[in-house]
């Protein structure tokens, strides 16, 4: 997928709009290493998008700074039944273009959240029957008891239902389309900022919606976002006050920025896991020189890959300290028993014998997908992985895109087109279940959003029926219990490599006061900045 610019255009014009645009104290300048490719809030489900587009579409809830679920289009919620939620909406909500909001709007965004094309189909699954009860009361009906149907809403943003029929997008647009739709290039949500402007790749201008329902605590008026996928130059554009805040600040450039008058860097922990993952599925991987076998589909491959990367070397030397390598797919702050599971020891000496047992004595080639602007030195990360990988004889040759071309590529419909690859992941509920079901979830019932984000089809029916339980399971002690069963079972596969858990590194003005969550979702709404 292709933006239509190169990315040195994209940073040139983005950088010749930073100095020629006028702007006032309320005006915050933003730049990301990425790009927004999409307006249309079901195409990525990817915390930077969400993150920009939470200044203007709001879900029935949302998290506060402590990550803490609170009121938002929905005003207050029961449980009338153990398989009935019910959700009473604010009264008074208009969209963006004046139409009000009303229960019609929350069915029609549950119908299309869940629809082909969507990547976000997970927020609602399939059996869950959403009801109208008047003009602002939805219920939704489950087949069997879930604690945590709304953990993830904070995200699932409404959408106008009569917008999207007049503008022909009641269908989501698809990652990888290769032309934009209507929803894609415009918005019509019912958040705290409007979108005055959206250059893919060049530019997105925010103003501020004087007819917000709620009461903003930020004093911004105009937020500009500039993709500025160089490190040297978005760095260089925070310490010159071109931009008020950069994100992510590279880990080399950090202390730098703290010793500059003018900027400092925010930091703290963050709740992604980054992570690498193998084409367990096709009985031929599609990107190695092994033909009629998927050496993945071994249990002993996959270990031996495991084994073969030092994490510690990759903490000190890519990381430079600033990360927390992992034993679990999940941050050790969301899953209380995390600490009785200990991450196996490097052993390349190791993973050369099981190599071998495997019967690839001599290692074998394949490709791996990696983005190169969405985690913190994701590349880098990547090229360490191939390095260590090609000392027990595997060759690896690297694909390092944009994220916008590295997902079209991933999550190409039709089938996700990788054999070895990098992602990195933040649970949506701030739960197991959702990385359980999410990303370690089987994905062979067409049917069902099991293993919406399973990109290299590992399945276990023993861990799904295990995850299923700890969905209802309303028992805090046993819960527990089931989550460490199913880890337990995902280990003993080799499912998956957890690396770890990266930290936050926001650069900032000094004029600005903007609130860290760590979740990694920078939102504006909160922030104010001073003369």
């Amino acid at each position: 997928m292709s933006f239509g610019r190169t990315l040195f255009a994209a940073t040139l014009a983005g950088t010749l709009a930073l100095t020629v645009t006028p702007a006032s104290s309320q005006t915050l300048r933003y730049a990301n290493q990425g790009d927004l490719k999409s307006l249309d809030p079901y195409t990525l489900n990817e915390s930077t998008t969400h993150a920009h587009l939470g200044h203007v579409y709001q879900g029935l809830t949302a998290r506060d700074k402590d990550l803490k679920i609170i009121p938002a289009l929905a005003e207050s919620w029961e449980t009338p039944e153990p398989t009935r939620w019910r959700f009473h909406l604010r009264k008074g909500v208009k969209f963006h273009n004046g139409d009000p909001f009303t229960a019609d709007d929350v069915v029609f965004s549950a119908d299309r959240v869940r629809k082909k094309g969507s990547n976000m189909q997970t927020r609602l699954a399939p059996d869950v029957k959403v009801v109208k009860v008047d003009d602002y009361t939805v219920d939704f009906v489950l087949p069997s008891p879930n604690p945590i149907l709304h953990n993830s809403w904070d995200v699932w943003y409404i959408m106008d239902k009569k917008w999207a029929e007049e503008n022909n997008v009641v269908d989501p647009t698809p990652v990888a389309a290769t032309t934009p739709s209507y929803a894609s290039l415009h918005e019509n949500g019912t958040g705290p900022f409007m979108i005055e402007s959206h250059q893919p790749g060049v530019k997105t201008v925010f103003k501020a919606n004087p007819n917000y329902w709620g009461k903003m605590e930020g004093n911004l008026k105009e937020i500009i976002f500039t993709p500025i996928s160089s490190d040297a130059t978005r760095v260089a554009a925070l310490l010159s006050g071109e931009v008020d805040v950069i994100e992510p600040v590279p880990i080399q450039d950090i202390s730098r920025v703290d010793s500059s008058p003018n900027a400092q860097v925010l930091k703290g922990p963050e709740l992604r896991t980054i992570f690498i993952g193998f084409d367990q599925t096709r009985d031929e991987l599609l990107y190695s020189n092994i033909k009629g076998k998927n050496p993945f589909k071994d249990a002993r491959v996959r270990e031996a890959f495991y084994k073969a990367i030092d994490i510690e070397l990759i903490k000190t030397r890519v990381m430079r300290g600033l990360s927390t390598p992992s034993a679990l797919m999940i941050a050790p702050e969301l899953f209380a028993l995390s600490k009785e599971f200990t991450r196996p020891k490097f052993d390349p000496d190791g993973a050369k014998k099981l190599l071998t047992e495997a019967g690839y004595p001599d290692g074998f080639e394949v490709t791996m997908d990696c983005p190169n602007d969405r985690y913190v030195n994701d590349a880098a990360i990547c090229q360490a992985v191939v390095g260590m990988l090609a000392r027990i004889g595997v060759k690896i040759n690297l694909l390092a895109q944009p994220k916008a071309q590295y997902f079209a590529k991933v999550l190409k419909q039709g089938g996700y087109q990788t054999s070895f690859y990098l992602l990195g992941w933040t649970p949506s509920t701030m739960d197991s279940h959702n990385v359980l079901y999410d990303i370690m979830g089987c994905r062979d019932d067409a049917k069902s959003s099991r293993g919406e984000a399973n990109l290299g089809g590992y399945c276990n029916k023993e861990f799904d029926a295990i995850t299923d339980k700890v969905l209802v399971e309303t028992d805090t002690a046993k819960r527990n219990q089931l989550i460490k069963q199913a880890y337990e079972i995902s280990i003993k596969d080799w499912a998956y490599i957890p690396l770890h858990q990266q930290a936050l590194a926001w650069g900032v003005s000094k004029k600005v006061n903007l609130p860290q969550r760590a979740d990694n979702l920078v939102m504006f709404h909160w922030a104010t900045k001073k003369e």
